[in-house]
């Protein structure tokens, strides 16, 4: 009986490219997914899809809904109701932009509803601040982003929704005054009299911060 032939042994470059294939595809399952896959997994209804969705954009949309809202609570009242309509309304979102500037239209919304809400329930004092800005030049990117923020909120709610909506996500005065029911020249007047507060409390806090004899 003769001695079965011996199995031939691939050759060098065969079996580096057998290498080169194993290592190019084993860690494809563990590559991040992208915009469009987690989208797809969360209209079937993957909750994982929908974890990592929230996990990727959570900490960007609460910095939205932080200057919209006075107070940490509310801003996590408006993110959590801005997700819940992001969930329910995915499958309209028809990828001509980037997720996440349909998601923070979306929280925008979100927070012009709560201030709908709570309006009538708002007392507010315009405080002793000048009407206009100054005629110097002012600038808010001189200032840190927390010291920003804070002011912000301590606008009156008027003031800090058209600022943020003029000064942050680029509405129009036109545009602003549509989705507030305001006139365009009342937006324009409430976003000069925001600006105005918030110069001169920045200013305030910087005289603060200057060293004795400075």
């Amino acid at each position: 009986m003769s001695a079965s032939a011996p199995r031939p042994r691939a050759s060098a470059p065969a079996a580096d490219a057998a290498a080169s294939h194993l290592t190019v595809s084993r860690p494809a399952s563990s590559m991040a997914p992208t915009e469009n896959d987690l989208i797809d997994g969360c209209l079937r209804g993957h909750p994982l899809a929908q974890k990592r969705l929230y996990e990727k954009y959570a900490a960007r949309m609460m910095a939205v809904c932080q200057r919209y809202a006075q107070t940490t609570f509310e801003a996590e009242d408006v993110l959590q109701e801005g997700f819940l309509t992001v969930f329910r309304t995915l499958g309209s979102f028809r990828r001509e932009c980037p997720l996440e500037f349909w998601i923070r239209r979306i929280m925008v919304n979100a927070a012009l509803r709560q201030h709908r809400r709570n309006a009538p329930l708002v007392a507010v004092s315009d405080g002793d601040y000048p009407e206009t800005l100054s005629s110097d030049e002012f600038t808010f990117s001189n200032y840190a982003y927390g010291e920003l923020l804070a002011l912000v909120q301590e606008l009156a709610p008027r003031y800090r929704l058209v600022f943020n909506l003029y000064a942050i996500e680029g509405y129009t005065h036109k545009e602003i005054g549509e989705l507030l029911q305001i006139s365009e020249g009342t937006s324009k007047s409430q976003y000069s009299r925001a600006r105005a507060v918030l110069q001169t409390r920045l200013a305030h806090l910087h005289t603060q911060a200057k060293p004795p004899g400075a």
